[in-house]
């Protein structure tokens, strides 16, 4: 099917609904068009790197209601050392707004008691390890004994763990595969808790096997974290619409049949988190491409 030559921000959602809509028959009704997959409604979205990122350096409560705002109900929580004081704040204005405290990056001794104190139970997002030096299964094994104290406290507070891709050889799909797989098999009790957290920021070189990384990554996979995409490109990150791959990366999600957590991204020291949040929903938006 061809697709009309709409500007780049109308084009990401023509060519994802054209996907959706080849993946359905139309029911006896006739119905036109199915209505874009469930996980990339805004309700659904995840905000992700939109603490220390966020040129207008809000707090806690100011963040909950831009978030609701923006009819956003989940976030993925950054932070910095100046933050750790404020993480009970920052889950009490989320529960406050009904905005979901989806996941917690890195971890911290600080927040566990609260994960607790307020009945939560959000992902921890840690870079996967690159472990210098030796055969494959040796890097594997050294990253995966690495995480092993994450995973035992993720068990423990009921929370999923998630490798997260930061570049170098664990940030490769195949290694977060391999590392995944390694946790699971060799961790008393299981480790099925222990997924992947994969970010289109940190996949350049990856655009254009995209479809088969997917498809390697999508039993694991906790959340996909999406922007827009150029290649060697200069700012690196732009809002999705804006760049000239993301289009065909989130037909591949589409076509995939992945229904799980989709986040999106500020990550821009330089802009409002709100200027930056909304210019992704605007390049997602279904609607845009009816007017």
């Amino acid at each position: 099917m061809k697709i009309p030559p709409f500007c780049p921000r109308f084009r990401v959602w023509a060519v994802a609904l054209i996907s959706a809509a080849l993946l359905f028959k139309p029911g006896p009704s006739g119905a036109e068009e199915k209505a874009a997959p469930a996980n990339f409604a805004t309700e659904n979205l995840v905000a992700w790197c939109i603490v220390p990122f966020d040129a207008a350096k809000r707090g806690p409560a100011e963040r909950a209601e831009m978030l609701k705002r923006l009819g956003l109900k989940r976030l993925a929580y950054d932070w910095r050392a100046e933050h750790v004081a404020q993480f009970e704040e920052e889950i009490q204005a989320m529960q406050a707004a009904g905005i979901e405290f989806f996941a917690f990056w890195g971890g911290h001794d600080a927040a566990y008691p609260l994960f607790e104190k307020y009945g939560i139970h959000p992902q921890i997002w840690r870079t996967a390890p690159s472990p210098k030096g030796g055969t494959q299964e040796e890097k594997v094994a050294a990253a995966g004994q690495a995480f092993l104290p994450l995973v035992e406290k993720g068990r423990e507070l009921g929370c999923k763990v998630g490798l997260y891709n930061h570049g170098g050889w664990g940030g490769e799909p195949e290694n977060l595969v391999a590392v995944c797989e390694w946790l699971r098999a060799n961790t008393e009790g299981g480790a099925e808790h222990v997924g992947i957290v994969y970010n289109f920021h940190h996949a350049h070189e990856h655009i254009d096997d995209f479809p088969a990384v997917l498809e390697k990554l999508k039993p694991y996979l906790l959340c996909l974290n999406l922007n827009g995409m150029n290649r060697d490109a200069q700012p690196m990150i732009v809002s999705i619409g804006q760049g000239e791959f993301e289009a065909q990366m989130i037909k591949a999600v589409v076509d995939s049949g992945y229904q799980g957590p989709i986040g999106i991204l500020d990550h821009r020291n330089e802009m409002d988190a709100e200027q930056s949040l909304r210019e992704n929903l605007e390049g997602l938006s279904g609607e845009t491409i009816r007017q």
